[in-house]
């Protein structure tokens, strides 16, 4: 367990301290004080909707002679997960790309052409699927996954289409979402009562703590409520689909919540300065 304290980076005696339980490159585990509730929530948030990736989102099929519709396969090739490693940096969004269509700048191609041949059930899966950029390929664990499951055929059936992988956000779609939602819990024993449980013989059997109350100190008995107490502590926990590494989305949440900062200080300027000379 590491602890590392922001407060010497942005001189503040009361900065932010997160606190480091579990990291590995699917999964992470970890706790923020210092914020505010709206500051945390939204780190979750742009987790989940903000941080951009790779999904196949047009699908050109030319043979499908499978028992699987056009839009069906379509549908499960979108949600295959990309590698998607720096591509905030290195591809732009086809919205604000120059081409007519799609190009190397916004988009990869990805083709898949199978038979089968023999006489028994053969399964299609995303290994299968040939990218042209080495850089943004399906994801696999290791060299024994088999892949993702796309289609089974039988003797005589063919499937053979072309992809077409572009940038996007979770927003827009949750294909392209990087992480499997995102555990978000501060106040475990609900000292604040944000939570209005339903409670049919007994609360403590019926809502049991979380893990997370381990780190807290439990309520005192006949405790006033104070109105004034807000949340100090939020607790973090998720995977990813493996498009990308977990620390890599949470330090990419935190760049676009910045660069978010940053415009709205901008723009409050200029509208600043545009009512002086007015």
């Amino acid at each position: 367990m590491n602890d590392i304290s922001l407060s010497a980076i942005t001189g503040f005696d009361s900065g932010p301290t997160v606190q480091l339980k579990e990291l590995e490159s699917d999964h992470i585990k970890f706790s923020l004080s210092n914020v505010d509730l709206s500051v945390a929530n939204g780190i979750r948030r742009a987790m989940i909707a903000d941080v951009p990736t790779m999904a196949i989102d047009l699908v050109e099929i030319e043979t499908n002679t499978t028992v699987l519709t056009d839009e069906f396969i379509a549908h499960r090739l979108g949600l295959i997960p990309l590698t998607s490693t720096d591509v905030d940096k290195n591809f732009a969004y086809t919205r604000e790309c120059n081409c007519t269509d799609y190009c190397n700048l916004c988009s990869v191609e990805l083709n898949l052409n199978v038979k089968c041949t023999e006489d028994r059930t053969m399964e299609v899966t995303s290994r299968e699927l040939i990218s042209q950029n080495d850089n943004i390929v399906p994801v696999t664990i290791d060299d024994q996954d088999p892949g993702i499951l796309i289609a089974k055929m039988r003797k005589g059936q063919e499937l053979k289409l072309k992809c077409i992988a572009k940038k996007g956000t979770g927003k827009e779609h949750a294909k392209w979402s990087p992480v499997c939602g995102v555990g978000f819990d501060y106040d475990p024993y609900n000292k604040l009562r944000h939570t209005t449980y339903w409670i049919e013989d007994d609360e403590k059997t019926e809502w049991p703590l979380s893990e997370n109350a381990k780190e807290e100190q439990p309520p005192i008995e006949g405790e006033p409520f104070d109105y004034n107490a807000v949340p100090n502590k939020f607790y973090y926990k998720f995977e990813t689909t493996g498009s990308m590494e977990a620390k890599d989305v949470v330090l990419s949440s935190l760049n676009i919540l910045q660069a978010k900062f940053d415009e709205l200080r901008n723009e409050l300027k200029r509208e600043q300065n545009m009512n002086q000379y007015n």
